[in-house]
């Protein structure tokens, strides 16, 4: 592996919080790259296109889940904690990857699911066994009502009752995604002893991160009171009656406030080590949540499902990043668009324009947002989301929920990195289809090609590198209409104007108290007026007071 370059680490944040407006590329390990040719992307594949992220530009990479796991949820499932998964390869392999990373400059985070186990999970296996073994109360078990029923109405993430009866005790137990992932029970002193257990185990190892998954499903109400309904949206039925309830009840309970700090206690300890919390709750209630979750010392960083979603509004942007900062003026977010749960968002937001259109406006706003910033792996090429027939799926809700929701399946396609048969992902058959619109948008005809989404991403990101206010500057938002997004950037010299346009039609704004755009910009600036085409941008250096004005 080459050495290193020049570190990556953003103007403005020290060696410890190197995590402050960071830039973290997502990596599904199933379908990054085969290196056995047997359908599935593995440790040794990831390490030999690590290149590729770090000519990106990107400070981290983020593994989704490489452990042992009977893979019923694609290693959400886990049943070792502390081991590799032969699929994806070996702890030597690990070290490899991280050691090779390292050397690129690249942190490395890890996920992290400790909320839950997979029901083949040695704790479990000891935990049903009986109402009086030492790990008895490790899990969430409950009795029957006296009619056999669950003992109140939690619903499963996945569809169905959140609870599972087992035959062993007698009892029910508490599972908030598939019966087959029981949730550990955090009220427990011994769960979060052997929680912290298995992060010092990684930390010795040397990741850089945790990226942890469902942050706030730890605790439950040990009342276990019902969960109370949510309105329905348009006068219907939800097509996963998850989506009908208020989870006040299931999940985000204080007591998880102190566990974060336990988990914040033992990172700091090795110090340059970052926890960035995944936060899923209803909008109303994230927002808090990750607030409380960042404030003080828990949680470094909250992942944000706020932009994940179908809306594409300046303001709905702009209310997000606003909210957050209102209710955690000391906190800090990770903003994504994409991810391995959700519609890619090139294909989300497809009514609005183009994908190559959309991908790059997604790339310049993303970029530009106060906080930090994860990509997910195919983004960088404009990838869109994969058409899957009923036959092609392996995502357990897809299938449940078939076809109002077709699951996660086509946004987790394998990487498409040339023309040539399978993307040149394996050279057998890829567990999930590689299909033409992937094969289209494949990395290497893009690479070096001016106005390529890839080369927009690469340009776009290093200008983000050299510019501090882009990183860790203060944001104030300029009052425009829809569908015009304004905000400045930093103070001082250095600060930044960024405009975008997210409508279809050509838009001319009286500018003032700014220079010529700068950075990857599509916008061009004459005589004071700012021309920006449909989906259009431009980052303008600040100059005096700033002024925008709306005109055609």
């Amino acid at each position: 592996m080459p050495d290193a370059p020049a570190a990556r680490q953003g103007k403005g944040a020290g060696l410890h919080d190197w995590w402050r407006g960071s830039v973290t590329y997502q990596v599904y390990p199933r379908s990054f790259q085969d290196s056995t040719g047997n359908g599935l992307g593995d440790l040794r594949g990831i390490i030999g296109r690590l290149r590729h992220i770090a000519d990106l530009g990107v400070d981290a990479i983020w593994l989704s889940p490489v452990f042992t796991s009977p893979m019923a949820d694609m290693g959400y499932d886990v049943a070792d904690h502390t081991g590799i998964d032969p699929l994806f390869g070996t702890l030597s392999d690990f070290d490899d990857l991280l050691a090779g990373a390292h050397r690129l400059g690249l942190k490395v985070i890890i996920d992290q699911v400790i909320s839950h186990t997979s029901d083949r999970h040695a704790l479990f296996a000891e935990s049903r066994a009986s109402r009086d073994n030492p790990r008895a109360d490790w899990f969430v078990w409950a009795d029957a009502r006296p009619d056999g029923g669950p003992p109140n109405n939690w619903l499963s993430v996945f569809g169905g009752p959140a609870w599972e009866w087992d035959t062993r005790r007698r009892q029910y137990y508490l599972h908030n995604f598939l019966p087959c992932q029981p949730d550990l029970n955090f009220h427990t002193p011994g769960v979060q002893d052997w929680a912290l257990d298995v992060l010092r185990f990684w930390l010795e190892r040397g990741v850089d991160g945790f990226r942890l998954d469902t942050v706030n499903y730890y605790f439950h109400d040990t009342a276990l009171r019902d969960n109370g309904p949510l309105p329905t949206r348009d006068g219907r039925p939800a097509v996963n009656p998850y989506e009908m309830q208020d989870h006040a009840h299931s999940k985000s309970q204080p007591e998880n406030l102190g566990w974060l700090e336990r988990m914040r206690a033992l990172t700091d300890r090795y110090g340059a080590r970052m926890m960035v919390g995944e936060v899923g709750d209803a909008p109303d209630r994230s927002l808090q949540l990750m607030a409380d979750y960042t404030s003080g010392r828990r949680l470094h960083m909250t992942y944000s499902f706020d932009m994940l979603g179908p809306e594409f509004t300046a303001a709905h942007f702009r209310s997000r990043i606003e909210g957050f900062f209102h209710a955690a003026p000391d906190g800090w977010p990770c903003w994504a668009f994409s991810n391995h749960d959700v519609v890619r968002h090139a294909s989300r937001w497809q009514d609005h324009g183009p994908p190559e259109a959309i991908a790059r406006l997604a790339a310049a706003m993303l970029l530009s947002f106060p906080g930090s910033v994860c990509l997910y792996q195919g983004e960088e090429l404009g990838q869109v989301e994969t058409d899957l027939a009923l036959h092609e799926l392996t995502d357990p809700p897809g299938i449940r929920f078939w076809p109002d929701y077709k699951g996660r399946d086509g946004c987790r396609t394998p990487m498409v990195w040339d023309a040539g048969p399978q993307g040149g992902f394996t050279s057998g058959t890829p567990w999930l289809p590689v299909k033409a619109p992937q094969l289209a948008r494949n990395a290497a005809a893009q690479r070096g090609v001016p106005g390529s989404v890839l080369e927009h991403y690469r340009a776009m990101l290093a200008f983000r590198r050299a510019t501090p206010a882009l990183v860790t500057g203060g944001t104030r938002f300029l009052d425009l209409p829809e569908p015009l997004l304004a905000f400045t950037r930093g103070q001082g010299a250095g600060a930044l104007a960024c405009l975008f346009n997210l409508g279809s039609t050509a838009l001319e704004l009286a500018v003032q108290g700014t220079g010529a755009p700068v950075g990857p910009a599509c916008g061009t600036l004459a005589d004071g007026l700012l021309a920006l085409p449909p989906l259009g941008w431009a980052m303008l250096p600040v100059t005096g007071a700033v002024s925008v004005a709306s005109g055609t």
